[in-house]
């Protein structure tokens, strides 16, 4: 069985930083590229970043990048976002991806 299971959101002031992480457990970590997406209150879900198996090419939306970097831990089954000096629009549920797999997703509410 298939899980992915984020964590790290929270609240956060503008300027700020969070690292979330997204461990993941049923299938073979190290072969699949990874990816969080998020979503806003009212706002379809959008792609943030990306992570190739081997950590050797990452993508980022243009939103996002300079800010945001993408890494994992194969070793821990675990994909990590790590955002800095975020903004009131980066509010949203951030959720890990692989294929047609979903984590269930973390808050994170940048406000003053």
């Amino acid at each position: 069985q298939v899980q992915l299971m984020e964590s790290g959101g929270g609240l956060v002031q503008p300027g700020g930083s969070l690292r979330l992480s997204c461990v993941a457990s049923g299938f073979t970590f190290s072969n699949y590229g990874m990816n969080w997406y998020r979503q806003a209150p009212g706002k379809a879900r959008e792609y943030v970043a990306g992570i190739s198996p081997r950590s050797t090419e990452t993508n980022f939306a243009a939103s996002v990048e300079g800010r945001f970097t993408i890494s994992r831990d194969n070793t821990k089954n675990t994909v990590y976002l790590q955002m800095n000096n975020l903004n009131v629009e980066d509010t949203a549920v951030y959720y890990c991806n692989t294929r047609t797999w979903w984590g269930q997703g973390t808050q994170v509410t940048v406000s003053s």
